[in-house]
């Protein structure tokens, strides 16, 4: 196997990572805070839901989850290109659609369906690219080293 595709399989299955720990992450946050009710945006109001989130077990397992893709995030990056991860992980944004619809029982419009196949077509072009472009860069960086 080429150093190439393995770099292609290893930066996908962090990608992947990113999105479920996202996706999983930000629905039991929405999970949570619906149990919460309404938070009013005063001081008063953040004092009383204070106490009702920290007390939350679908809230830290939230928590908990993005926690996930942060590591998964920061892990990814050390080695791919930004330009291709954060478009590789919207595709993650389409998943949320769709799980919202299934366990959030919210309604979406056609509207917001076309955005969503917009996003997985791009994502679907992104995805077919090098997923770091910048090893030509080191590699000249080195060869003017030497060089000098």
């Amino acid at each position: 196997m080429t150093h190439e595709r393995r770099l292609r399989i290893k930066t996908l299955f962090m990608v992947l990572c990113m999105v479920v720990c996202a996706n999983t992450g930000d629905l039991m946050l929405k999970r949570g805070m619906s149990r919460i009710g309404e938070v009013q945006p005063t001081l008063a109001g953040l004092a009383q839901a204070f106490p009702l989130t920290v007390a939350n077990g679908s809230i830290w397992i939230g928590i908990i989850f993005l926690t996930g893709f942060m590591i998964s995030y920061m892990t990814v990056l050390s080695w791919a290109d930004y330009s291709y991860v954060m478009p590789a992980g919207a595709f993650g944004y389409a998943v949320l659609t769709l799980l919202a619809v299934i366990f959030l029982h919210e309604a979406v419009s056609t509207r917001r369906w076309i955005g969503v196949v917009f996003i997985c077509v791009g994502v679907l072009l992104v995805g077919q690219t090098k997923p770091r472009t910048t090893v030509a860069a080191e590699v000249q960086e080195e060869v003017s080293e030497v060089a000098a």
